[in-house]
This record gives C-alpha cells, structure tokens and sequence, in this order.
C-alpha cells in the first residue's frame, strides 16, 4: 500500500502525478491519493468576494477561518474543482479513480472544534463557531471495497463531524491516518518543494533523512517551525505507528511518485 498526499500550493504538476500514479496502479500497486487546493480556494474565495483569513496559533502554526460561507467555498473547490480534475487526468491515463470527500459514505469521521485559541496583536484569543476539527476514525471498510472492486481512490477534506456537520481538517493528518491503518509501505508528500528545506527557500539546503529516534536533535528540532512542525511530527507519528517510510517530495518534476519511492526528497524512517 502506497498513500500519496498532493498539496494545494502553486506549482504542483497534477498530470505529471496522475500520470506516475496510474501507472504504478496498472503495475498492480494498491494505491491512496488524498489531495488539497489551498491556493485554488484562495483564488476563488477573492473571486466570490469572500477572501480568506488566517488565524496564527500560539504554538505558530496557521490555519483557514472556516466560517460557513467559507466551508462552502472549500466543499466547491476541494470536492469539486481539485478532485475532480485529477479524477479526470487519472482516467485519461487508464486509471479508474473515484473521488470521494470525507463527508461521503462517512469515510472521514472527527470532532468539531468548540473553539480555536490564535494570536492577535501579541494577545491571546478565542474564536468560536469555526467549521474546524480533527479527524479520529477512517472508514477502512468502504477504503477496502472500493480498493478490492479495482477502484483508485480520491479523497479529499471536509470531514464529517460526530454531530453530522462538515468540518475542515487538516490533509497531511489525513493521509497519515489513512497509512497508518494500512501499515503502509509509504506515505508520500508531494509539494512544490524538492523536500524539508533547512533554510527554507533555499533548495539546496535538502534535508536528505530524518531518523525517527533522532527526531528531537537540536538540527531536526529547527526544522519543527510553524506548519513544518505539523508535517515532521505527523510523518514521526506515522512511522512510529507501522508506516515503514515518509517522504517530503517534489511535486513539480515528471515521475513524482517514482522518484520520492526511490529516496528523492526527505526520508523519514
């Protein structure tokens, strides 16, 4: 079992992933795809007059305000635009894929968030009534249906609440929820950077291999900033949970998959 997660950032060459990843599934690999569309949603929240917001978090990481109206958007471009469109490019190259949000068949079940702490001005806040939440359990059985009928699945954010409300959630999770209930062989992250950046931008300052036991170092413990701090620690809880590997990997090249499979990008194991 390979999960592939392909970020929603500018840059990120989709037939190029679609293209890997069908072959690998005609080859017979039993393949995952979860995907985001950040920056679409961007786009078409300024479009429909709407704009995103950002809360900072105390502890630096950032997220989207959900409110419903932006839920709306998020359910419009994640279900519809970004899935679809590598539903289509899969198919094209003689995959059968499948799309599916959480929401649907509850394949993505979380909790709803009371309320979400941020900085503001150096204060600490709390905003209530956010569409935001965490997700807890994946419905393996309608993942295994889908997979022994010879379906590639598609999946995407939003989640479905316990109180039956859609909830954005964070994909890295997601996909490392998902591999760690397979045991997965590896769980890819494809973004349009070659992999963990130590001076980010700087693309020549790869980090090649994050040991697991040394996660905490001083030099591995720089990585940990801000939303980076999500993806190390997501990947080290992965792998600690039966993933045999994560890798931070380039979305931009021809055969994404195939070169993150063969150690191009950040390793962690």
């Amino acid at each position: 079992m390979i999960v592939v997660k392909v970020g929603g950032a500018e840059g990120i060459n989709y037939e190029a992933v679609a293209k890997d990843a069908a072959s690998l599934w005609r080859e017979g690999a039993r393949l995952i795809l979860v995907h985001g569309g950040s920056s679409e949603t961007n786009k078409v929240a300024e479009a429909l007059g709407h704009p995103p917001r950002f809360l900072t978090h105390p502890g630096g990481q950032v997220s989207r305000l959900t409110d419903r109206r932006t839920l709306e958007i998020f359910e419009m471009v994640y279900c519809g635009l970004v899935n679809k469109r590598l539903v289509e490019l899969l198919q094209r190259e003689g995959a059968n894929a499948i799309g599916l949000s959480g929401l649907d068949g509850r394949l993505l079940v979380g909790r709803r968030k009371a309320a979400v702490k941020y900085v503001e001005n150096g204060k600490i806040k709390i905003h209530r009534g956010d569409y935001t939440g965490t997700v807890e359990e994946v419905n393996k059985a309608l993942l295994d249906l889908l997979l022994g009928a010879g379906y590639l699945p598609v999946l995407t954010p939003p989640a479905l609440s316990y109180d039956n409300e859609a909830i954005n959630t964070d994909g890295d999770q997601i996909a490392a929820l998902i591999a760690t209930a397979y045991g997965a062989e590896a769980l890819v992250y494809l973004s349009n950077v070659p992999g963990l950046l130590a001076r980010y931008p700087d693309e020549g300052s790869l980090v090649r291999e994050i040991p697991v036991h040394n996660v905490e170092d001083p030099e591995y413990l720089a990585l940990a900033q801000g939303r980076m701090k999500r993806k190390v620690m997501g990947a080290v809880e992965a792998v600690r949970g039966g993933v045999k590997r994560v890798v931070f990997a380039d979305a931009r090249v021809e055969n994404p998959i195939r070169r993150a499979l063969a150690g191009e990008g950040t390793v962690v194991r």
